[in-house]
């Protein structure tokens, strides 16, 4: 490992031989459209609190909405790992911009294609792969974060319509969607998921202001106020809550494989700047405890891309569990979140600024550490499938 190339202190058990081709491909198409579209733009997009709105059609174009979801309906036609290492590199730019990909293709074309109407599919699906539409997904509610359960948003049957009421909150793409995949209660309380139009009326997605994380990403609430929804707009056969909680599967496993990417823009900077900076006449890099936290670093991204790699393979096998997925989303956001914090020691004064990317990806990793699933909830998942003992009730 003496080798200069600095990517190769990134692979340092040599993973990338154990990914195709394919995988390859598709990771550096993206990583090389992230350092010419994102990486000059979101410190001053995240500094004034602005999505970029422009790069909803670059990520279709190089393939980010959907990309294991099939070619005939928008997707990628590539298989899970493609998926995470996409996720990657797209975090490696920026968490929110992750978001804005990760919410259109797991959370929105996903549940369409898994549960939706052929109908639906063709109708929604090719217009959300290719960018024309924008889509959001509406289940926490502003009192049921982790309870998706205890629900209060409700659609009562009206004859040849339902009638939607209720509000949903922290919803990434709300107020610049064209559509809202939204979870309600039925007549019979039972959990129902459906497409509702942006432009109908009664329905609002007024944006959230003041985030101090996420900042490149756009925030906000679904508001629906006697909203009249087709019923072919209604999944025609999924109940309960088994069908939102497979799309958060679907978007947890992408964060798990994103994260990495936030470690891995810390780890460089930080890895360099060790090299550059000089104290009491030689590199910062040559002090122990400063190799310690670096050795710390990648020794932790190395086990974070072991456990990724094989929960890959296990998804293209139709094997992963939710469990097991909960357990790498927990482990790779609190990794990276980790080794956000001691980056910014190694860069000293230097690391609060935004001539570095370390605050910015700490502050954005604070919120993934509780969106798709708390870092505690994820822990409790964990510690149900181990011992076969609920502690939600």
């Amino acid at each position: 490992m003496a080798g200069t190339d600095r990517y190769q202190h990134h692979d340092y058990y040599l993973m990338d031989e154990l990914l195709s081709e394919e995988h390859l491909l598709a990771r550096e198409a993206v990583r090389t459209w992230v350092k010419q579209e994102v990486s000059p733009i979101i410190e001053d997009f995240a500094e004034r609190a602005e999505c970029p709105h422009h790069l909803f059609k670059g990520l279709a174009d190089i393939g980010a909405f959907g990309p294991s979801l099939p070619v005939e309906y928008g997707g990628g036609g590539l298989d899970e790992v493609a998926y995470g290492v996409i996720m990657q590199e797209l975090e490696r730019g920026d968490s929110g911009i992750r978001s804005m990909a990760s919410v259109q293709g797991s959370l929105v074309m996903y549940p369409i294609f898994r549960f939706g109407s052929e109908e639906q599919r063709q109708k929604y699906l090719p217009k959300l792969g290719s960018g024309e539409y924008i889509g959001c997904f509406g289940l926490t509610e502003p009192d049921h974060g982790s309870n998706p359960g205890g629900m209060i948003s409700t659609i009562k049957d009206a004859g040849d319509h339902f009638i939607l009421n209720g509000a949903k909150m922290w919803i990434t793409n709300s107020p610049v969607a064209d559509i809202a995949v939204v979870w309600a209660k039925d007549d019979e309380g039972k959990i129902r998921g459906m497409i509702v139009e942006k432009g109908w009326e009664g329905f609002t997605a007024p944006e959230i202001h003041g985030k101090w994380s996420l900042r490149a990403s756009i925030t906000g609430e679904l508001v629906f106020d006697n909203v009249k929804v087709p019923k072919e707009n209604v999944f025609p056969e999924i109940r309960g809550l088994k069908g939102p909680l497979s799309c958060l599967s679907k978007a947890r496993y992408g964060i798990a494989w994103g994260a990495i990417g936030a470690a891995l823009d810390c780890y460089d900077s930080a890895l360099r700047y060790s090299q550059e900076r000089e104290q009491f006449g030689k590199p910062i890099g040559q002090f122990q405890l400063t190799q310690k936290k670096l050795a710390e670093m990648i020794t932790e991204i190395t086990k974070a891309q072991l456990l990724t790699w094989r929960l890959g393979n296990l998804a293209n096998e139709g094997r992963a569990t939710p469990a097991q997925i909960s357990m790498a989303k927990r482990n790779n956001v609190n990794m990276a979140l980790e080794i956000a914090r001691e980056a910014r020691q190694i860069h000293g004064g230097m690391g609060i600024t935004n001539e570095y990317p370390i605050m910015r990806h700490m502050m954005n990793l604070e919120t993934v550490l509780t969106y798709e699933g708390t870092h505690d909830i994820h822990l409790l998942i964990t510690g149900m499938d181990v011992t076969g003992l609920n502690a939600f009730k």
